[in-house]
């Protein structure tokens, strides 16, 4: 039995920096110039200069612009940088080795970011590209049709479904609930709130995903600034002190399918939970908003369970209660996420729950960049969690790979 380091980090690092582009279908931009943007932008908000970062980590899918291109662009030298190939559970991997890197003393402020074109460039949905080439593993799956994330994924969603009964309608309640956070929310790219019958009445994308239960695609840029806790302390924005972090948990299998070994409605994020948690020190039932991933619906729901904010089997019930929605017992997505804010990769899901523990959440009350909150959570109104002070992140790349991460104020 593997044995974990325990709470040996806790709080001794934070986030004390945050920044994004506009989240839009058509940047007109490189992702250069909006991973310039983004990392600009978190260190305006730390109140940093270029002299001030020395390390940046970034993530990619062939898509985007190294670390030291960046960081020349905006003056900064870099004592360690590291760019790798990743996806949804990338962001709270680097983090964690965002902090590895300052204890081993190689450097002292990391910037991490991600820059991607999603609709006008590289779209992961697999369209607008040149027709596939299949290598690696897709050799086996995407000759037989399961060439995208959705239909990849979609055999994990369908066996929970058989298993326990889980429905399409009580899923869909999560887009529901991400449609009420954006339109709260003024950057949010898909503001429209949507009915249960909304969604299930798109078009079938492959099932059990219909069009509303997948995510938007996006240009976007966003980055944050990772630091030791005493450092944050004398900067410009409250910390959000990191309690534990988790990064790309594998569940085991064979070969790298996720289809392949039972059971296949299990996601590693059931894997990742006693490693976060046992760090934090805390538990599910001490969390008070969750940043799940959601490229679909599924995943959100999936991940729930997997952490155990509900028993295995009860997640279609959890979702569909009305407890991750504003004003629920346990918010998810308060910006709207992937499905209705814009597709950032994750990074996305880390900012906006550091504007939760900052109590800055930016929506329509007139007060809130000074945490000045009505917490009215009607239509055009306010986003900001009453009283928060524990978050956690969720982040997924597949159901066999997973990552987390928990913060407080």
């Amino acid at each position: 039995m593997l044995e974990f380091p325990g709470q040996r980090l806790r709080d001794r690092y934070a986030i004390a920096g945050i920044g994004a582009t506009e989240f839009s279908r058509d940047s007109g931009r490189t992702t250069r110039a909006l991973g310039v943007e983004a990392v600009r932008a978190a260190m305006l908000d730390a109140g940093l200069g270029p002299g001030d970062v020395d390390g940046m980590l970034s993530y990619h899918g062939n898509d985007s612009t190294a670390s030291p291109v960046i960081a020349g662009d905006l003056g900064i030298r870099l004592n360690f940088y590291m760019d790798c190939s990743g996806g949804g559970s990338s962001i709270e991997a680097l983090i964690g080795l965002a902090m590895g890197a300052i204890e081993a003393g190689m450097c002292r402020t990391v910037a991490t970011f991600r820059a991607m074109n999603g609709y006008t460039g590289n779209r992961i949905g697999g369209t607008g590209r040149q027709a596939p080439v299949f290598t690696g593993l897709s050799l086996d799956q995407g000759i037989h049709g399961m060439h995208s994330a959705a239909q990849s994924f979609a055999p994990s969603f369908m066996r929970h479904m058989y298993e326990y009964g889980t429905t399409s309608k009580q899923v869909a309640h999560v887009k529901v609930a991400h449609s009420k956070h954006a339109s709260n929310n003024p950057r949010a790219l898909y503001p429209k709130r949507v009915t249960v019958e909304d969604v299930l009445s798109s078009r079938w994308i492959t099932k059990p995903l219909h069009l509303l239960d997948c995510c938007l695609e996006t240009d976007n840029g966003v980055a944050i600034i990772v630091t030791s806790a005493e450092h944050a302390r004398d900067l410009r924005q409250r910390p959000a002190y990191i309690m534990g972090v988790a990064g790309r948990v594998n569940k085991e299998q064979p070969g790298g399918y996720h289809w392949t070994r039972g059971p296949i409605s299990r996601v590693a994020g059931g894997h990742a939970a006693p490693i976060v948690f046992g760090q934090a020190g805390i538990g599910p039932e001490d969390v008070d908003v969750t940043g799940s991933y959601d490229a679909f619906t599924f995943t959100t729901m999936l991940q729930l369970e997997a952490y155990g904010f509900c028993k295995e089997g009860e997640g279609g019930d959890y979702v569909s209660s009305g407890i991750i929605e504003l004003g629920g017992a346990r918010p998810n997505n308060t910006s709207g996420g992937h499905l209705c804010e814009g597709y950032t990769h994750g990074i996305g899901h880390v900012v906006e729950n550091v504007r939760q523990l900052r109590h800055q959440a930016d929506d329509y009350c007139p007060g809130w960049a000074q945490g000045q909150h009505t917490y009215d959570y009607s239509e055009g109104g306010c986003r900001q969690v009453q009283d928060v002070e524990v978050t956690m992140n969720l982040g997924w790349a597949s159901p066999s790979t997973g990552s987390a991460l928990i913060m407080h104020n």
